[in-house]
């Protein structure tokens, strides 16, 4: 008996990964996909031609970047839906809309004509038929020095670059985000109550919540 099956967790789920920058969804995800045997949908970083030029110069680049993953996590919700779900998906839509654009329109980084254009088109979208939301929104929480320690520990040139007031304002926006989120059942997880890269049983008690989370909101609808 595999653990999705063990757990009683639905063969067509669909379950999304969030948390700020370096707490951990890369790993998670692919460590719920392969003990679940579900698909794996994965934000794409290393071949987004926004990213370097953004953290290079918010003001110049946000509105472009923001536009960019929005139509790639469309295209993965049209994928998800012609699938039929199985899937866990590295990090949500409602990250970009909520967090991303709303705070560089709030700083002055995303003038308020690109966001209101950003938002009617966010809103567009998530009311198409080929829009899953999601069965269940795992939030990867942190202290803030562990999630600087593990980008730190990452190593990649353009969070190195970046400001630690930028992860600061980052870290606190997500809080905020997550305490009003609603728009389908949270189960949080701290990131200090597992090892996935050092010991991949950590997963199992994981997926063993997972299923129990999703038979109770499972009844509250009945």
């Amino acid at each position: 008996m595999n653990l999705r099956t063990k757990y009683d967790i639905p063969q067509n789920a669909v379950i999304t990964i969030a948390g700020t920058v370096g707490v951990g969804k890369s790993t998670m995800t692919n460590a719920l996909a392969n003990a679940l045997q579900f698909r794996t949908s994965f934000e794409k970083v290393d071949t987004n031609p926004y990213l370097d030029k953004f953290y290079a110069d918010f003001d110049r680049w946000s509105f472009h970047l923001q536009i960019y993953f929005l139509a790639e996590r469309f295209k993965e919700q049209k994928r998800i839906f012609e699938y039929g779900g199985g899937f866990i998906q590295d990090r949500s839509i409602y990250e970009d809309t909520g967090i991303f654009a709303k705070m560089h329109y709030e700083k002055g980084t995303m003038s308020p004509v690109d966001y209101e254009t950003y938002k009617s088109l966010f809103d567009a979208m998530v009311m198409t038929p080929y829009f899953p939301h999601p069965d269940l929104l795992i939030y990867l929480e942190g202290s803030l020095d562990d999630i600087i320690e593990r980008i730190q520990l990452r190593g990649r040139p353009m969070e190195q670059q970046t400001p630690v007031s930028y992860w600061e304002e980052m870290h606190e926006r997500y809080e905020n985000w997550i305490n009003t989120f609603n728009a389908c059942p949270v189960l949080r997880l701290n990131i200090n109550d597992y090892d996935l890269v050092n010991n991949e049983q950590t997963i199992e008690p994981i997926i063993e919540r997972i299923g129990s989370f999703i038979r109770q909101t499972q009844l509250l609808k009945k």
